[in-house]
């Protein structure tokens, strides 16, 4: 019989299916592909982006470092990959991803 005490459950609302949509036309992967992903990031820009477009899509309006807060009660690793913590999406992160996107662009 299984004990309830270690029963944890986290509340994902609709973010699990635009995750799965994510996932499956491969955005994180095209997006590391065009701006680039270091071997020793925690966190790569595709699940950076991943990550925004979530909390866009969470009918959150809040500045960037209230990023980890919006995602402290989510399951990172389930709805943007394996071994995300809230804690890496932070402002600094997200500025960097954007500053590379942006140079990417003006470049095109």
């Amino acid at each position: 019989m299984s004990n309830f005490l270690d029963i944890e459950i986290q509340n994902i609302d609709h973010l699990g299916i635009i995750a799965g949509i994510i996932d499956s036309i491969g955005l994180v992967e095209i997006i590391n592909e065009i701006i680039g992903h270091e071997p020793g990031e925690k966190v790569s820009p595709g699940q950076v982006v991943k990550a925004m477009i979530l909390n866009g899509l969470g009918f959150v309006s809040s500045p960037l470092y209230m990023f980890p807060e919006f995602f402290k009660d989510k399951p990172c690793e389930h709805l943007i990959g394996e071994g995300v913590k809230a804690e890496y999406l932070n402002d600094d992160k997200l500025g960097r991803v954007m500053d590379k996107s942006d140079l990417i662009t003006q470049n095109v």
